[in-house]
């Protein structure tokens, strides 16, 4: 790749070509990432709608939320009537000062039984797991993380079904002192939210310097891995 194209592909935020019918000619990384999390065509009609009506480029401040991506403006661009480009500004999802270096060295799977088995007594909820075997032991504090992982669960009590999902977050971390420190998802899920939590969770989160996604169906929290 030239210098130019490994500047587009390692660029923090997303951008993707389209062709004049809406198949997608050319993505970044991070393009990759939000096309996992909203449909192509969507994104698509959004870049025709703000184009501009004559060749060029054309940037528009706005706010729209895909997932984990929070997003300020967009710049769309064309030359010609067989491709046009978007380009998406997005707010820095983990806004970490520093590392947090605290707490213990504990093993993830541990707590979330511990909290499972906490919040299974006397609910009529069915708990499920589906957590990667792989994750490596994670410096936490534990008191703050029972706490927030309760309220997660507390969150989706009226479900039927309450699902623990444990994975990495491929292709993304934090950079600190020329450390590169990689992220693990934890994602609570079920068929029934109770939106008094959202405020508790967010806040528990901000505090914690973790980014959060609180959705009706799921809670994902983002954490950093520091294991030294």
């Amino acid at each position: 790749m030239t210098f130019e194209q490994q500047w587009i592909e390692y660029d923090f935020n997303p951008y993707i070509l389209f062709s004049a019918g809406g198949k997608v000619l050319s993505v970044n990384a991070e393009g990759q990432y939000l096309l996992g999390a909203v449909d192509r065509l969507t994104l698509f009609e959004l870049a025709t709608t703000y184009a501009s009506p004559s060749f060029g480029f054309k940037t528009t401040f706005m706010e729209l939320e895909y997932g984990r991506f929070k997003i300020f403006g967009i710049m769309v661009g064309y030359v010609n009537e067989e491709e046009i480009g978007i380009r998406f500004f997005q707010t820095p999802s983990f806004q970490f000062s520093r590392p947090e270096i605290e707490g213990e060295l504990v093993n993830i799977y541990s707590l979330i039984d511990l909290c499972i088995a906490t919040n299974s007594i006397g609910s009529k909820s069915a708990f499920q797991k589906d957590l990667d075997p792989t994750m490596p032991e994670t410096r936490l504090n534990t008191d703050q993380f029972i706490r927030l992982l309760n309220k997660m669960y507390e969150s989706f009590g009226g479900s039927e079904t309450i699902t623990t999902k444990l994975a990495f977050r491929i292709g993304e971390y934090i950079l600190y002192e020329e450390k590169k420190y990689t992220f693990f998802s934890l994602k609570v899920s079920g068929n029934v939210f109770d939106e008094v939590y959202k405020s508790a969770i967010e806040q528990m989160c901000k505090k914690n310097h973790l980014f959060c996604e609180v959705g009706k169906k799921a809670v994902t929290v983002n954490i950093p891995i520091i294991n030294q």
